[in-house]
């Protein structure tokens, strides 16, 4: 019987250990609208270092890209099929200006201006540049990432000189 109780005590003090490590709910680091707000610094970092590669590393698998004035295209990897242009010479950057999350913690979103400067020329030999805004969606993934689930753009009109 004593071995019993030795047992016993032996299981409650390891118990009583593993509780006192437990952090609360409370201490538990939660992702902010900040969390997206760097998670678009990083995207456009990974676009400008790793091209198309880097930037569809961002996309979940069943994203859905909202592109101006054109129909949905649905999936990665069609989505990454027009991609193609951060390959080719030409530069999207982007800046959030805000965002926000659900209280849920596993949606978001973020929005902002882009500039697309194209390799391609005009008529005076200048880069072609697109301005506009952008809508991002992004869930967080059952591996705890976060994925752009939506993403849309406007062009903007170009600014009167």
């Amino acid at each position: 019987m004593t071995k019993s109780y030795i047992a016993v005590l032996a299981i409650l003090i390891v118990s009583l250990i593993a509780l006192a490590n437990l952090k609360p709910a409370s201490a538990i680091q939660r992702d902010t609208p900040a969390t997206l707000m760097n998670l678009e610094t990083q995207f456009m970092n990974a676009a400008a270092a790793r091209g198309s590669a880097g930037y569809m590393s961002y996309y979940a698998a069943d994203a859905v890209e909202l592109p101006n004035g054109a129909d949905a295209i649905k999936g990665k990897d069609n989505i990454g099929q027009t991609m193609g242009f951060l390959d080719q010479g030409s530069k999207l950057t982007w800046k959030p200006d805000f965002s926000d999350m659900a209280a849920s913690g596993d949606l978001g979103y973020t929005y902002g201006t882009y500039v697309l400067t194209s390799k391609d020329k005009d008529k005076d030999g200048k880069p072609i540049v697109e301005l506009g805004r952008y809508l991002t969606i992004w869930k967080k993934q059952k591996d705890g990432s976060w994925k752009v689930a939506v993403d849309m753009d406007n062009a903007s009109p170009k600014p009167k000189p």
